[in-house]
């Protein structure tokens, strides 16, 4: 299959997980702390990649394996902690939205530490979707006055990480596969994790309780699928698109984590609908070619 059209499916592959991870994430937290979902979602995740990669870790160069810890670090470590305590104020949906800023972070930080070149489509694309993020959030905030908003810098600092993840991965590692990518990573994560959870308190609680295990039971999904299986075709998507490509399924994510929040009983309005459908066209225009739009423009003038 061409390149062109596989990227699309992976993109919206992801757009379809990552969406429904975040109300995964929500009903973790009904049984387990912040501590203890961003925990278990690392160890799921580990043991999964662990089992089905770890031959493919062996192919790691030795100097490849700094790039994999601070991959690891940024890409995943930080933001399962940041999205969880997040969460445990505001709502999964919001959350979402508020990642959407990757875009605009992958934008800048290429721009600043990766030499990156980026057109100006990809800039007016950029900044249509954080128009209709903007839109989200205000229409959020406004049916939802008793959030805690500050809770949203976690999400940004979460979205900054994945930022300076994607650069990374494209600049550093594009000679790895991507299942030894995704393995090598949360298997240096995997110990972090462990004893995260120990510290947590976890293994002092009644393990019987039927609210506890189905909390379980949820971020399970959420480590496998949702991490494990994720990140193996996210960094396929990488190697083989642009980072502002890659980053812009964070604009697709929201309409799917909508969709999740509505059936799970959080508020949602017209505004937010029209918001999500400007989130999309922005994703339109930071992939159309340069020459697209200056047709575009020869046949207006």
């Amino acid at each position: 299959m061409p390149l062109e059209k596989l990227k699309w499916i992976y993109l919206v592959i992801l757009s379809l997980v990552w969406g429904s991870s975040f109300i995964l994430i929500k009903k973790g937290l009904v049984g387990l702390s912040a501590l203890e979902v961003g925990s278990f979602r690392i160890i799921f995740a580990a043991v999964f990649l662990l089992l089905i990669g770890f031959k493919s870790m062996l192919n790691i160069r030795k100097r490849q394996w700094k790039w994999v810890l601070i991959s690891g670090i940024l890409g995943n470590f930080f933001p399962v902690y940041l999205f969880s305590f997040a969460e445990t104020e505001i709502d999964s949906a919001i959350a979402s939205i508020l990642n959407a800023a990757t875009p605009l972070m992958t934008l800048i930080f290429g721009a600043l530490f990766f030499k990156a070149a980026f057109n100006q489509n990809k800039i007016l694309g950029v900044v249509v979707g954080l128009l209709g993020t903007a839109g989200l959030i205000l229409s959020g905030a406004s049916i939802n006055p008793d959030q805690n908003y500050l809770y949203s810098l976690l999400v940004i600092v979460a979205a900054s990480c994945y930022a300076m993840n994607v650069n990374i991965l494209k600049t550093h590692m594009s000679d790895i596969s991507p299942l030894a990518i995704a393995a090598g990573s949360f298997g240096v994560l995997l110990l972090p994790g462990l004893l995260i959870l120990y510290y947590s308190g976890f293994f002092e609680r009644e393990l019987s309780n039927d609210v506890l295990q189905q909390s379980i039971g949820y971020v399970a999904v959420l480590g496998v699928i949702g991490t494990g299986v994720a990140m193996i075709i996210f960094n396929k998507l990488v190697q083989i698109s642009d980072p502002v490509f890659t980053a812009s399924v964070t604009y697709t994510i929201p309409v799917v984590a909508l969709g999740w929040g509505i059936l799970d009983g959080e508020v949602f309005s017209v505004w937010q609908l029209f918001s999500a459908f400007v989130i999309l066209i922005g994703v339109f225009i930071v992939n159309r070619s340069k020459k697209v739009f200056s047709k575009f423009r020869k046949q207006a003038t």
